[in-house]
């Protein structure tokens, strides 16, 4: 990981819920992680943090270990439980609007490398309509 190394791109794709529970949540976190480099990136580790509409989501740390082939791309999938009890207000508030954007934030630090591992930060901002995450 010398000066011509390219920092990978990290993107949160889908977020599913696995169950539901008044006092705990459960979601299944995917990622995509992007390896612009000409040679193969080891990952071993993701640090993250997810707030949507300022509301902690999520927070904790993955240490899955994978190999981004060089120019390629690797889906990760990390298991996440919460409580959002405290906020259910505002959550609901959010859902009465299905078509009104939700605001996401992903903040975090990718650990690669082997011996002389390297950490890359990333931070996504976006939105989400929360109808197209909502059965018909």
């Amino acid at each position: 990981m010398t000066g011509g190394f390219k920092d990978p791109d990290v993107q949160l794709i889908k977020v599913d819920v696995v169950k539901a529970r008044l006092l705990e949540q459960e979601f299944r976190l995917r990622f995509r992680i992007d390896n612009p480099n000409g040679v193969s990136l080891p990952v071993r580790g993701l640090d993250y943090n997810v707030h949507l509409n300022g509301i902690q989501l999520a927070e904790g740390y993955s240490n899955e270990w994978f190999t981004v082939p060089a120019h390629g791309h690797h889906t990760f999938e990390v298991p996440v439980r919460t409580n959002l009890w405290r906020h259910v207000r505002q959550i609901v508030k959010a859902l009465e609007k299905p078509d009104v954007p939700i605001r996401y934030s992903l903040k975090g630090e990718v650990k690669t490398g082997m011996l002389f591992g390297r950490s890359v930060h990333m931070s996504r901002n976006g939105e989400i309509i929360p109808g197209d995450f909502i059965p018909e």
